[in-house]
């Protein structure tokens, strides 16, 4: 009897209490349209749940998501969940090779996607795979069947949570590693839930919060959601992000928090219009995904107040890791504004040398973590799991110095990854599009430091004897096999790529070279 008196308590079932509790109150609206109350919410999320049913969507079937931010999207990540599925994420900025992978590696069988955005790509990837069962839409498409037409068919009625085993998952996310290749990284009820409970208690909320939800709800943009109900606030939403309509939404809807990646922040900043709006109801900025500028964090803090809120984290542990608080923004300590914060209590934090053992203060080493937090391992990824989960550590691959106050400050990268806008860019899937030119011989991709994208794309070339390409040509070809996000914002052509003793390209040696010679 004891498993039905004392079950554990996971985000789908606090969602439903606390719209449960919140039926008549208006919640949630996309910025310029009506807003959904807590009732229309729960009644609209029954019908699509019993349309998933009813489209074959079962205990662990693996749905594909690709859509931009709609109220929608909120009410399908409950949605699947009832349904018993599991929610692959595909982002919107992703290429079609990027999709392409995530629905093979994942054996996803179902495809969501929004045709107002994605008709193209749908029809592209259906055409590529015949992994695919069933394609639905949200709202009219040329793909599969209309999910939202189907939904309107049934009658509103109880939202049943589904009991499960605190391990089962709900959701896969890609991340890569040292090779570059992406690797599924399973969500389950125990990671989702002490996500949400370290938001709760660490996250500096205002009291009834006014959320701007401007970053993908597909992937950490939906994490807004949960805490926005149990703080009894409202949620505003905008399709996509553009600096003069965050501004205006802040003015317009009297926003207290949002969540923003650094370059939007630049971009905020760098808007002429900035100062022509009223931005004082603004409390708190959740900011993280990519290393800010101090120099741009310190001219945030003297025009608007110490609102900023940093939280470092990773898929493999989602969200918090770490955090550092309002008043911890001192503009006066460049040190204080390049940290990440302290670890928070819910999770374990050492800093690893190379033999598994703690360095000391002040000495770098890996950001390694152990907790409920922490993913189980990625999917199918036997080789890739021993080595990130050594020792009985998450290895987050970025390595720190502790200072005496406990905060920590991420001075180097072990992995290649490069974080770019809040995106990681891998730089072997770079490389092997370059490559594909028939004048390039060599080439290595590395990032360098970039006040305005936290870390820039860069490309060294060797060029084949007698021939030639411009830089912008190489540009052009990744942004077309990978989108905007990974095509380098610059290229250089060089006789040699420095190697390591072991014959690697030496991309320590690339980038302290270019490092300095963007500094000069």
């Amino acid at each position: 009897m004891t498993e039905f008196l004392h079950p554990s308590l996971y985000p789908v079932n606090a969602v439903l209490n606390a719209l449960e509790r919140d039926r008549n109150k208006p919640l949630v609206e996309l910025a310029g349209e009506p807003a959904w109350t807590g009732g229309q919410i729960l009644d609209t999320t029954s019908q699509i749940t019993q349309a998933l049913i009813a489209a074959g969507i079962g205990n662990g079937t693996r749905i594909a998501l690709l859509a931009g931010n709609s109220v929608e999207v909120l009410l399908l990540h409950n949605a699947i969940g009832y349904a018993g599925g599991c929610l692959v994420a595909m982002h919107p900025m992703g290429s079609a090779d990027d999709h392409l992978f995530a629905i093979e590696d994942a054996n996803v069988e179902v495809l969501l996607y929004d045709p107002r955005k994605f008709e193209r790509r749908a029809a592209e990837l259906a055409a590529r795979t015949d992994r695919l069962k069933v394609v639905l839409s949200l709202g009219h498409g040329e793909q599969g069947q209309d999910l939202l037409a189907l939904a309107r068919q049934y009658t509103p009625g109880p939202l049943v949570p589904p009991v499960m085993d605190p391990g089962t998952i709900t959701r896969l996310s890609y991340s890569g590693g040292t090779t570059g290749k992406p690797k599924a990284i399973p969500g389950n009820p125990r990671t989702g839930g002490t996500a949400l409970s370290i938001m709760m208690s660490e996250w500096e909320w205002p009291i009834e919060p006014r959320v701007l939800a401007v970053v993908p709800l597909s992937h950490a943009g939906g994490s807004l959601f949960g805490p926005m109900l149990l703080k009894h606030g409202t949620m505003v939403v905008l399709p996509a992000f553009e600096p003069g309509a965050v501004l205006a939404a802040i003015e317009k809807y009297k926003i207290t928090c949002t969540m923003l990646v650094p370059t939007m922040i630049y971009a905020l900043l760098d808007h002429p219009d900035f100062d022509k709006y009223d931005l004082s109801s603004l409390e708190t900025i959740f900011y993280g995904a990519s290393l800010m500028s101090p120099a741009r964090l310190k001219e945030g803090i003297e025009r608007l107040g110490k609102v900023f809120f940093q939280f470092y984290g990773q898929a493999e542990a989602p969200m918090t890791v770490s955090v550092l608080r309002r008043s911890e923004h001192d503009p006066d300590n460049p040190l204080r504004l390049a940290s990440c914060g302290r670890p928070v209590p819910y999770v374990d934090v050492a800093l690893l040398g190379d033999d598994n053992q703690p360095v000391p203060d002040g000495e770098p080493g890996e950001i390694c973590v152990r907790g409920p937090l922490v993913m189980d391992g990625y999917l199918d990824r036997e080789e890739q799991n021993r080595e990130t989960l050594a020792g009985g550590w998450l290895h987050t691959g970025d390595v720190a110095v502790r200072d005496p106050d406990g905060f920590l400050r991420i001075v180097d990268r072990k992995k290649d990854m490069i974080v770019t806008g809040g995106f990681n860019v891998f730089p072997s899937e770079v490389e092997n599009v370059i490559a594909q030119h028939p004048a390039v011989a060599q080439v290595s991709v590395f990032g360098i430091a970039d006040e305005k994208w936290g870390e820039a794309v860069w490309a060294a070339c060797v060029l084949r004897p007698g021939q030639m390409v411009e830089d912008g040509e190489l540009i052009a070809l990744v942004r077309e096999h990978k989108g905007p996000v990974q095509a380098p914002k610059r290229v250089v052509f060089v006789d040699a790529i420095p190697q390591t003793a072991v014959g690697k390209p030496d991309k320590k040696a690339l980038r302290a070279t270019y490092a300095a010679a963007v500094a000069a």
